[in-house]
């Protein structure tokens, strides 16, 4: 079983290499120490083709190796600052004690999936490292690479500290596979309360209300949504938003799992909007060839050429760190209701996103288990708490909105205490050559180069060979 495994995550490394992270902060570049996290944008810090895995986890700390391995995606602050805080504390205190030592090796973020699996292919893997949960880590845990830590979350009071929203998404088949870290990133709407303002826009409330304003910012020469769709994740949150919102998360469980089908009424219904949408003008121009991690589609939104982005609820620290004075312009929804169905309200007040975004799993047991569960604990401190409140993030952690003080944040905050679920991006929760056909093929949509039919069968056919894979 695990040599069929290893087999499948090998051959998943190659088709990674189009996947990227949602929300991750970083930029370009490969692999940064955690010494110097800023290199890695120009090329400098660890070696970029991969070498950097060397220290990886075969060790148990049975062997006298005092080195515990941690792979993330903080490239830059201030996810590169966040990540790098519960290292040095670790460091400092218990591990200045205990003699071990947690050193980290900060990857770019559409290139971390495909390293982690070649590590792990090649039995190289990192003692501690980050994931987005879904499927990947389904297939981690089946392949050997990540641990239960149930019992260390229980002694350490985390149960108690962490949102179960949070918890819920590494807990598999009723164990703990991981320490949430960094944010609470939903999608949802910002837009420019200037322009709304100035048209006579409110936010709205329905899907039809949404096509209102965009009709109205359209006749004014104003680009209803700036969209950056070069790495395909953020085309692919439209799709996965209309379909939650047109038939709650039923559908996709079971298209998941082979009960249903990603030919379901819902995919179809998301595909022929973005069709549709695309055709009206409500996308940035060229937006698949526009980047969004060098900042590309912000700048129609700053130059006030766009009015709205659908996008995670991250920006709200990257835009006021771009601009404070802009970021007071900012308003905030979440995806309206689809009043295309009867019980579209009842699926309104669902999060798509991920209550953690980035989990700490552990590749490793005994003492050095132990030592690095210390290290991933350190980011439920006060003080690494009050570093992400600081870097405008939501930190995954109960009556964390008695912390915050942006208005924004505190709107996003009261949305994921109210939702009734909480889906995980596609493109994450997929096994990696299914969540490839969804990326590649509904990227096409927003170019009008398909249908919403063929994007529909396309993912299907992925998910049908992947399930009958796992048969064998």
């Amino acid at each position: 079983m695990k040599k069929r495994r290893l087999t499948a995550l090998g051959l998943a490394a190659v088709m990674a290499c189009s996947m990227t992270a949602c929300g991750s902060g970083a930029n370009s570049g490969d692999a940064v120490d955690a010494k110097n996290p800023g290199a890695g944008t120009e090329g400098g810090g660890a070696d970029t083709n991969g070498d950097d895995t060397k220290d990886g986890g075969k060790d148990t700390g049975t062997d006298g190796d005092k080195v515990i391995s941690f792979w993330n995606i903080g490239t830059e602050d201030p996810d590169a600052s966040i990540m790098k805080y519960a290292v040095d504390a670790y460091n400092a205190k218990e591990g200045a004690q205990s003699g071990y030592t947690v050193e980290m090796t900060a990857i770019q973020n559409d290139k971390y999936k495909e390293k982690l699996v070649i590590a792990m292919s090649s039995g190289e893997c990192p003692d501690m490292y980050t994931s987005w949960s879904g499927g990947p880590l389904n297939e981690y845990i089946n392949s050997g690479f990540a641990q239960p830590v149930t019992k260390l979350y229980e002694e350490a009071g985390l149960k108690d500290v962490y949102m179960e929203a949070a918890t819920s998404q590494v807990t598999i088949n009723g164990e703990i596979y991981g320490v949430p870290v960094l944010n609470v990133s939903i999608s949802g709407v910002f837009y420019n309360k200037e322009i709304f303002d100035r048209l006579n826009l409110k936010e709205p409330q329905t899907i039809s209300e949404l096509e209102a304003v965009c009709d109205t910012l359209v006749e004014n020469k104003i680009t209803p949504f700036a969209l950056g769709n070069s790495t395909k994740w953020q085309g692919s949150m439209y799709y996965q938003g209309l379909a939650t919102r047109y038939a709650g998360l039923d559908d996709f469980r079971a298209a998941y799992d082979g009960s249903g089908s990603f030919e379901a009424d819902c995919f179809v219904y998301a595909g022929n909007k973005i069709l549709d949408w695309a055709k009206k003008g409500y996308f940035q121009e060229g937006c698949n060839g526009v980047s969004t991690d060098d900042g590309q589609d912000r700048q129609a939104i700053y130059q006030e050429t766009a009015a709205m982005m659908y996008s995670g609820s991250w920006f709200t620290g990257t835009f006021s760190a771009d601009s404070e004075e802009f970021y007071a312009k900012m308003g905030w929804f979440p995806f309206p209701q689809c009043d295309e169905v009867d019980n579209g309200a009842d699926f309104a007040n669902i999060c798509n996103g991920t209550v953690g975004d980035q989990f700490v799993s552990f590749n490793c047991e005994g003492e050095k288990l132990d030592a690095a569960f210390q290290c991933a604990s350190y980011y439920s401190s006060d003080e690494a708490v009050s570093l992400m409140v600081e870097k405008g993030k939501i930190p995954p952690i109960n009556n964390i909105k008695e912390k915050l003080t942006d208005p924004l944040a505190i709107e996003i905050c009261e949305f994921v205490e109210n939702a009734s679920d909480v889906q995980l991006w596609y493109d994450q929760y997929l096994p990696t050559a299914v969540a490839n056909a969804h990326l590649d093929n509904s990227q096409l949509l927003f170019s009008q180069e398909t249908t919403a039919q063929e994007v529909a069968k396309a993912t299907q056919d992925a998910m049908a060979a992947y399930l009958e894979e796992q048969k064998k």
